[in-house]
């Protein structure tokens, strides 16, 4: 993530003016939040890992939707992503019955997962599937953590999705904050 965050400053710091500092620090934050996430044991050993990952995450996500739902929407909310409510009612009804005490703070999770897929649709291409590879990555790590009998595949699984959305998220990001107009100004 540090050099996710480095490339993307190295991408448009020579464009970020007015508005735009504070998408792309909204943007800096969602990278490093996630990077939080990903290593919660070792940042925050004092608290329980798990929720600790769906905090930084959860806060991680809500930068990006504010990154594209505010600032870089090229585009209005459309039925397309209507799937989001199926998708996190099958998620809820497969994962929370083994989730335990954990069962409300993942389906909140997954309500804001949901919206982060739903407010990249509205920013450039990349960015909508940037949205989808995040979803698909937390749903594999879902079942990966909750229903144990996984396959072996989906661990990487996980980390591919997982790279390519931050990945393609940030790179849209990058675009829009370079094109004339865009960043929220």
């Amino acid at each position: 993530m540090p050099l996710l965050a480095v490339a993307a400053w190295l991408s448009v710091r020579h464009r970020l003016g007015g508005p735009g500092r504070v998408t792309f620090a909204l943007l800096l934050a969602a990278v490093a939040l996630s990077w939080l996430g990903d290593g919660a044991a070792t940042f925050t050993p004092f608290l329980p890992t798990l929720p600790a990952m769906l905090g930084f995450f959860g806060l991680a996500h809500v930068a990006y939707i504010v990154v594209f739902w505010r600032r870089l929407a090229v585009r209005p909310l459309a039925w397309a992503v209507a799937w989001l409510h199926v998708w996190w009612i099958g998620m809820v009804l497969t994962v929370a019955p083994h989730a335990g005490g954990l069962a409300v703070a993942v389906a909140a999770y997954g309500i804001v997962l949901a919206c982060t897929c739903a407010a990249s649709w509205r920013g450039p291409f990349p960015a909508w599937c940037g949205g989808i590879a995040f979803l698909a990555s937390d749903s594999i790590l879902a079942f990966r953590l909750f229903l144990p009998d996984m396959p072996h595949w989906t661990s990487p699984a996980v980390m591919l999705t997982y790279g390519v959305g931050q990945g393609l998220l940030v790179w849209a990001a990058c675009r829009g904050l370079s094109s004339p107009g865009r960043g929220g100004e």
